[in-house]
């Protein structure tokens, strides 16, 4: 079995065993969240070693070339010396706002300290002072001049229980990344699109729809929003007002809850758009949030006729601890 040097001491990696878990097992304090290689949070560097490609799947070729890997999904074939990632891998920002948008989702404004290049609908792991890291979407764009992420607010959440009642103005933070496919790519404009999403997973689309709009994307855009409950459409009048000033661009809002759904369509979102577009052949797509949905429905789109190279992912993994 291969070994892992960290710091001076030698850990002793079992069967099938990754770093982050060796480590873990040992009472090393390293950081993680998803422990499922996609938020990166996780983030290490190789002193001394072979590292394995596929622990550094989705990293820039500059961290690649620096010996960065993610300790999660690393399984090494021989002995490895690692460390903490470099404070040069964060990128200091400032919470310059915190709003709600609805009793559980929470609007945070971040302001960097140093150039951060993202697309709309990638994300980043935002980090606090005790080293903890949770991932959420940028649902702002570019030229704003800051990142906005929708946090939804979950029972005991270490990152949205801080942020909601400790955090505030000023506070300081930092950023790694930003990682995920998931964004708009100008170039075939007349190509219809449709995106889906639950939860907070709104918020890449939210930013993915704007951006493709100041692109001028001249093809028919459906944006479909999901939610248990009425209240959880927390953008809803926000985005009729947007789909009424662009004419390609119409938002469907609906709910799981019947007796709640109001102005929005009942019933579960995935049976919706397929009863709605049973042929999808040529539509470009983008789904957003809850893990199991998102899978399902990218077969389903698939089915629909729409090719894989032209589906986008982003499923919101819960934080393993």
């Amino acid at each position: 079995m291969a070994a892992i040097r960290y710091g001076d001491r030698l850990y002793e990696l079992r069967e099938s065993e990754s770093v982050l878990d060796a480590l873990l097992r040992a009472g090393v304090p390293a950081r993680h969240s998803c422990k499922a290689g996609s938020c990166g949070s996780c983030m290490m560097r190789a002193v001394d070693g072979a590292v394995p490609a596929k622990a550094q799947t989705g990293l820039k070729d500059s961290w690649k070339a620096r010996g960065y890997f993610l300790a999660c999904v690393c399984h090494p074939d021989s002995d490895l010396e690692v460390a903490a990632a470099e404070d040069d891998a964060e990128v200091p920002a400032t919470i310059t706002s915190l709003d709600r948008l609805a009793d559980d989702v929470l609007r945070v404004r971040l302001r960097c300290g140093a150039p951060f290049e993202f697309r709309a609908g990638q994300y980043v792991t935002l980090v606090r002072d005790c080293q903890l890291a949770r991932s959420y979407s940028i649902a702002s764009l570019p030229e704003e001049g800051e990142i906005e992420l929708h946090v939804r607010r979950i029972p005991n959440g270490r990152m949205s229980g801080w942020l909601s009642t400790e955090a505030g103005a000023g506070t300081p933070v930092s950023l790694l990344g930003p990682s995920g496919e998931c964004f708009y790519v100008p170039g075939r404009e007349d190509q219809p699109m449709i995106l889906v999403g639950t939860g907070t997973g709104l918020a890449p689309l939210y930013g993915i729809v704007r951006d493709a709009l100041r692109n001028g994307h001249r093809g028919p855009i459906q944006l479909f929003h999901g939610a248990v409950r009425r209240d959880g459409l927390y953008l809803h009048d926000h985005l009729t007002r947007l789909a009424a000033a662009h004419a390609n661009l119409e938002y469907t809002a609906s709910v799981l809850e019947a007796p709640d759904a109001g102005d929005a369509v009942s019933g579960p979102i995935d049976q919706l758009i397929l009863r709605r577009f049973p042929n999808l052949d040529g539509w470009r797509g983008f789904l957003c949030g809850d893990p199991a949905l998102v899978g399902s429905l990218r077969k389903k789109l698939f089915l629909a006729g729409i090719a894989s190279r032209d589906i986008y992912a982003d499923a919101f993994l819960p934080s393993a601890t």
